[in-house]
């Protein structure tokens, strides 16, 4: 792999297609002085890991603030299994399934920042896919066939994956969330194009519902194999960024009594689906 080295940071690439590594210290980091790198890093890699940076709580939300506009509105949220930590920890389940966050938004997140603060002793890892690169590896074929195709985006297609037999309120409660059509192809402002899959589309509009969920699948698993797709263990400290617009992830299997403790940040979005 390719090592670029700066007076301030080092800078390489982990697979040929997706994530980078960047190891600066602190200040570096906290300054702004690299944030240039790293965004450029962001569009073109999709992830960008900061091996054991050990940030506290403060700096990460200084730092997040350093490559673009802080969503505020969670804070630094709790991503845990464990419902003393999150009350809400039970439906983080679904991100063991591949998704992109904030499909049910207008503009999705531009970018999540994740740290380990406690780890698993068991599994608990996250993998990525490149969406781009993954759209590009296409065939012409199918590139022409997705011409013009959306998809439905529902609470209920993201919950089915861990409550495969819901119950009628439970189902009430899901539709009564906002549900969003979306290209299944996402023509960016940068003119580069990218998939929007994952667990949260729920059938592609004007497709038979068996064929739908047919391609839904067949682009997932194109989408996620090996050569598009970076794996990170975890080590504490670790904190890693990517590109929400760019990538699909999903957390490794781990016990839901691990203590597995991450803390996330995230940056608004910056353009809509389409």
């Amino acid at each position: 792999m390719s090592v670029m080295q700066k007076a301030s940071y080092a800078v390489r690439q982990l697979t040929p297609l997706i994530a980078s590594e960047l190891r600066a210290d602190a200040q570096s980091l906290l300054s702004g002085e690299i944030a240039p790198v790293i965004r450029d890093l962001l569009e073109t890699r999709g992830v960008v890991v900061f091996p054991e940076a050990h940030l506290t709580d403060e700096q990460q939300v200084a730092f997040t603030k350093t490559v673009g506009t802080y969503a505020p509105e969670q804070g630094v949220f709790k991503v845990t299994l464990d419902t003393n930590e999150n009350p809400n920890a039970d439906y983080l389940r679904s991100g063991f399934f591949w998704h992109l966050d904030g499909t049910m938004d207008s503009k999705p997140l531009r970018a999540s920042i994740l740290s380990a603060r406690r780890l698993s002793p068991i599994g608990g890892g996250t993998e990525w896919a490149n969406t781009y690169a993954a759209y590009e590896a296409l065939s012409d074929e199918d590139k022409a066939l997705l011409v013009g195709l959306k998809a439905r985006h529902a609470l209920e297609a993201l919950h089915s994956s861990i409550y495969p037999e819901p119950s009628y309120a439970q189902l009430t409660e899901w539709r009564q969330h906002a549900a969003r059509t979306i290209p299944l192809v996402w023509t960016h402002q940068s003119g580069r194009k990218s998939l929007v899959i994952g667990n949260s589309a729920h059938y592609i509009e004007g497709m038979d519902r068996c064929e739908s969920r047919l391609l839904l699948a067949r682009l997932r698993d194109h989408t996620t194999q090996p050569q598009f797709v970076y794996r990170h263990d975890w080590k504490l400290g670790d904190m890693v960024m990517w590109d929400n617009c760019g990538t699909i992830h999903r957390a490794l299997w781990y016990p839901a009594d691990s203590g597995r403790l991450m803390h996330r940040t995230k940056l608004e979005g910056e353009e809509s689906f389409a």
